[in-house]
């Protein structure tokens, strides 16, 4: 299977952009198993949610996130990158308070 390109820009700097990903990544480990670590500003990432299995990387850096995760394929690739999206959008939302997220999940 191939891989999904993943791109977010934001307005954080570096170190709080990272702080948003590992909440958001802390989250997906709470509600649907996935894995996390980290080497730097680069996270490597595998589970599965909603029984596709997703692996991947991210490198995080001051006005972006880019890397890239598992392609769920044709039937699904829409839905998973509006999903991610979101997710992404909403945990690097400036005007967003980082304890607040958790509580909207």
């Amino acid at each position: 299977m191939g891989m999904l390109k993943l791109e977010i820009p934001h307005t954080l700097d570096a170190a709080e952009a990272k702080k948003r990903v590992e909440a958001l990544f802390s989250y997906w480990g709470k509600k649907y198993g996935v894995k996390s670590s980290w080497a730097g500003d680069v996270a490597s990432y595998a589970g599965k949610v909603m029984g596709v299995s997703i692996e991947g990387k991210l490198t995080v850096a001051a006005k972006r996130v880019g890397g890239e995760a598992t392609d769920p394929g044709f039937l699904l690739r829409g839905q998973a990158q509006k999903y991610l999206q979101k997710k992404f959008a909403d945990y690097l939302d400036p005007a967003k308070k980082l304890e607040d997220l958790a509580k909207d999940d």
